[in-house]
């Protein structure tokens, strides 16, 4: 006869629980990394670059037709603004950068965790094989002894 496949208490012993990566990578995070991750989900995002140009434009056309006494940044001073807009874009850039960084760390965090699973479960999937086919045997046996 073949040898007594791995029990379940055995297979949970060997194998830890697989942990939930968004509570991990979030924990280990720091305050400057939590702002990074943020700016990245908002900033960066097609919402607000269509609020940027919305303004963008808005603030151009007024300036340029609006009435003249109405006018709160006349011809010289909205080149100022699309300089301003500019340094905040080249200050933005470099947070958008750290937080794709740090969600691409938490991407390839879950894929390990992924595999990891997958090892589990193939191993799950063996044991059960084996205890089917320990049952087969067993089955077979007393078949055999039935018959005869």
């Amino acid at each position: 006869m073949k040898h007594a496949p791995t029990s379940l208490e055995k297979l949970r012993v060997a194998h830890r629980p697989i942990a939930d990566l968004k509570i991990i990578s979030r924990v280990d995070l720091n305050a400057l990394e939590r702002v990074a991750v943020w700016v990245t989900k908002h900033i960066g995002s097609m919402g607000f670059f269509s609020l940027v140009l919305g303004w963008t434009i808005l603030w151009l056309i007024w300036n340029i037709f609006g009435p003249l006494e109405f006018r709160f940044d006349p011809y010289p001073a909205f080149v100022l603004w699309l300089f301003i807009s500019n340094m905040v874009q080249l200050l933005i850039l470099p947070l958008i950068m750290i937080g794709q960084n740090l969600q691409n760390k938490e991407a390839n965090m879950r894929s390990k965790r992924d595999f990891e699973v997958n090892l589990k479960s193939e191993k799950e999937i063996e044991t059960i094989i084996e205890h089917l086919e320990n049952q087969d045997e067993l089955l077979k046996d007393i078949r055999d002894h039935i018959t005869r």
